[in-house]
């Protein structure tokens, strides 16, 4: 026991010696490794990372190396090799986790971005949609009071107040209907029945609904094709795409404006472009056009034809990357293009 304390004491008092060595060996490794950590402060996590393995690596080793009075004997070159094995297993390591850390942080990154993003999008949407719902019910229920309290009682009136209730009510019915297909696209709900579906007859009986409001706005539709595609699809959902960019299109151009559908082959898609003749688009606002209740600026309404809650677009963005498509919008000639390319159906 006594000796047990002695050989302590031993290690201690040698230990007290050897300290100075130590700290004025190791110190200047650690202060360089600080320096060196915060030039690579931009760099990548895995560099970072490897920083940090290698600088107490590197420190402990110079201290072991100049404690040891640089006498590479037997003893301290087995050390050195064991600390040569571990830099050689934990650097890979080391740059591999750092990778993953900032691929996650990456991921969990745009993961809030896009809920934010999201969150606000609600937001805009319920602001807009509870401002279009009170318009048409207020009006509803001011000309159903005026003729439950025979305010109205000339036929002719009361003919002119029953039609007008019947359009806010459809136009109430269409919100409506706007809001659950959004739901569907937005929550995954959205089940497709594929099928090739001859993209003539989609394009022909969308613009045919299309056609009183194209009247009403006097403004000309017009459809040219370089041969009709074949596209895989369902005909409902493209029918939709269609007619909502079409009415889009109309709702944007001012009388005497013209509306052409143009649709082509690109290889091994199929491309369908509208085009209006709103004056185009702001370049800031281009990129918002798909957006959720987005609507632009009022300059981009022309007239005061009712326009819908702004989920034209979205939902026709919805539907065609359903279809595993892709849609576009930029300023084309004398207004905007909205250009849909769709797969093709196989030969």
């Amino acid at each position: 026991m006594i000796g047990s304390n002695e050989t302590l004491g031993q290690m201690l008092e040698h230990a007290w010696h050897i300290l100075p060595v130590v700290l004025a060996l190791t110190v200047p490794v650690l202060l360089a490794g600080l320096l060196l950590l915060y030039l690579v402060r931009k760099g990548s996590l895995g560099t970072t990372l490897t920083v940090l393995v290698l600088v107490p690596m590197a420190a402990t080793v110079i201290g072991v190396v100049g404690v040891s009075g640089f006498m590479f004997n037997d003893t301290l070159t087995t050390m050195l090799l064991v600390f040569l094995l571990v830099v050689l297993v934990t650097v890979p390591v080391a740059v591999l986790l750092g990778r993953v850390i900032a691929r996650r942080s990456v991921w969990e990154r745009e993961a809030r971005d896009r809920e934010r993003a999201a969150e606000a999008s609600r937001r805009e949407l319920v602001a807009w949609i509870s401002h279009d719902l009170r318009t048409p019910l207020a009006g509803i229920r001011a000309m159903s009071e005026a003729l439950a309290d025979g305010v109205v009682s000339e036929p002719a009136e009361v003919t002119d107040y029953a039609q007008r209730i019947g359009v806010e009510t459809r136009r109430l019915s269409g919100m409506v209907d706007d809001l659950f297909e959004l739901s569907r696209i937005t929550a995954g709900a959205l089940r497709l029945t594929m099928s090739e579906v001859p993209l003539q007859d989609v394009v022909a009986d969308a613009l045919v609904t299309q056609v009183p409001l194209a009247q009403r706005k006097r403004v000309r539709v017009l459809a040219n094709a370089e041969g009709w595609p074949v596209v895989i699809g369902s005909d409902p959902e493209l029918g939709r795409i269609v007619c909502n960019l079409v009415s889009n299109a109309i709702r944007h151009t001012p009388p005497e404006g013209t509306v052409a559908v143009q649709v082509g082959i690109d290889g091994t898609q199929a491309v369908l472009a509208v085009d209006d003749s709103c004056g185009g688009i702001p370049e800031a606002e281009l990129a918002r056009v798909f957006d959720v209740a987005f609507r632009g600026a009022p300059a981009r309404t022309p007239t005061a034809e009712p326009v819908g809650a702004g989920l034209g677009l979205a939902i026709a963005k919805g539907l065609v990357e359903a279809h595993r498509g892709s849609i576009d919008a930029h300023n084309h000639g004398p207004g905007c293009r909205f250009e849909v390319r769709l797969p093709l159906a196989p030969v």
